[in-house]
């Protein structure tokens, strides 16, 4: 890589002290942007137009993708070789509770210790110093697994000092994100979202925008939440109505399973389903139900690993895309999901489509391969920004190394990365331009202390609200 071995300072500390009070992110700690060319790598640009490209070459400069073909003269750039790497872009993630980070591991066996009571009993005791190192955790793993787009769906912002925190933490760590703004976890339904400090940040979003990286939206709880029941009519419609007054897009959890059916009825005749709105789950979505979701212009966001874990049931892909209705893979919790593993998540969705239709053929890898990188952008409405490698769209671009044990074979590249790959494949992340992870290490944070910083986290939060733990 010559000279970009420079950013191969590796475990370099790259995060802002969270005692920061300026509300930006240390900027000066990432790598910088820089000029460069990626030569000879096998590029899935998931660009319809543009095709896969075999010892195809991309030159990035400034974070903007500039060029893609063979043969590229560009004088003075960094060479990056991609001589038996899969160049793709980075996987978009569309929906996480980043802050449950620190509840791995603590889903249990019984009725009180399922994910609801214990997300809800752990999550009122965190401190926004928790929400920061638990961010921080979780975004780390994402880009070491190839995704440079999270939906950080934050239901527990308990004061205003949460969310700037869980803010700092994705902007020190370079990665690109929508942070919606939710409720306190374990919060009575009789009270509203904080929508007048969601407007506060949003008029002072240049301060926590990480150079456009960052986004605002609202995680909405509608009529019912599956914490704690009915939500008050007049406390979710102010809070949908607040977000749609200053423009910002809206998420929700709705028809989650059988017991939720009706769910999109409902939002349909309340006139509330729009481009605007992303749905979570929809396991039990009717077909009358996904025509409205697909006349309406409404995404949806699948979460395979969580859906299947909880019980909720199994994911309705085929029905979804048929409807043409704009689809999204999640990571949701990794309380419940166990990682942050696209290839993964990826792998179920297909196999378990297939499985439900009793066809080998009835969902193609690379039709998967869509949803995690461009159908999940647009499903997100950054598709014009990012989800393929197109000349002008920004460098969210990760490269796979081919050269291991569970893919060292000449297949076709997309199908194997869904049904073969794996993080520690990913040898190569960029964000923007800016390389975040090369030769499989992440190049700005320093992965030992923010594994100790969020096991220590986890050990006081649970301390103080006085959860046991008890044998598996």
């Amino acid at each position: 890589m010559g000279t970009a071995m420079a950013l191969g300072a590796l475990h370099t500390a790259g995060c802002a002290s969270l005692s920061s009070s300026s509300g930006m992110a240390n900027t000066s700690a990432l790598p910088a942007r820089g000029n460069y060319l990626i030569r000879n790598a096998y590029v899935l640009t998931m660009d319809d137009r543009l095709g896969d490209i075999e010892n195809g070459d991309i030159h990035i400069r400034d974070g903007e993708i500039l060029a893609l073909g063979k043969d590229i003269q560009a004088p003075g750039v960094e060479s990056i070789d991609g001589s038996g790497m899969i160049a793709l872009p980075g996987f978009i993630e569309t929906h996480w509770h980043m802050w449950t980070s620190l509840l791995r591991g603590m889903t249990g066996d019984e009725a009180d210790r399922g994910y609801f009571p214990m997300s809800r009993g752990i999550g009122q005791f965190y401190t926004a110093a928790d929400m920061y190192v638990a961010t921080r955790f979780a975004a780390a793993e994402a880009i070491h697994s190839g995704i440079t787009f999270v939906h950080d769906w934050c239901h527990n912002v308990r004061d205003p000092d949460y969310a700037e925190a869980d803010l700092r933490a994705l902007a020190d760590c370079g990665i690109r994100a929508r942070f919606s703004y939710g409720i306190a976890t374990a919060q009575t339904n009789d009270i509203p979202i904080d929508t007048a400090d969601m407007a506060r940040l949003l008029a002072d979003w240049d301060r926590f925008a990480n150079e456009g990286l960052l986004s605002l939206g609202l995680a909405w709880r509608a009529s019912v939440t599956g914490t704690t029941g009915r939500v008050v009519p007049e406390v979710f419609r102010r809070d949908y109505e607040a977000a749609r007054s200053l423009g910002l897009p809206i998420s929700v959890h709705a028809s989650s399973n059988a017991a939720s059916a009706g769910d999109i009825v409902a939002l349909n005749a309340e006139g509330l389903l729009g481009p605007h709105l992303q749905l979570i789950h929809g396991i039990a979505a009717t077909p009358n139900e996904l025509q409205m979701l697909a006349a309406s212009g409404t995404s949806m966001s699948l979460s395979p690993y969580s859906e299947l874990r909880i019980g909720y049931g199994l994911p309705q892909t085929g029905e979804l895309l048929a409807a043409g209705i704009p689809v999204g893979l999640s990571v949701d919790t990794t309380a419940l999901s166990g990682n942050a593993d696209m290839f993964a998540v990826m792998k179920v969705i297909l196999n378990v489509e297939n499985a439900r239709s009793r066809s080998e053929f009835e969902l193609s890898p690379r039709r998967v391969l869509e949803l995690a990188t461009i159908e999940g952008a647009r499903s997100m409405g950054i598709d014009d920004v990012v989800g393929s490698i197109t000349p002008g769209k920004r460098a969210d671009i990760i490269m796979v190394d081919r050269r291991s044990l569970n893919l060292g074979m000449p297949g076709e590249p997309g199908r194997m990365l869904v049904e073969s790959a794996q993080p520690a494949n990913v040898d190569t992340v960029m964000a923007d331009g800016r390389i975040l992870k090369r030769g499989g290490t992440l190049t700005h944070l320093d992965v030992e202390e923010v594994i100790r910083e969020a096991a220590e986290a986890s050990t006081a939060v649970l301390e103080r609200a006085n959860w046991k733990k008890r044998s598996s």
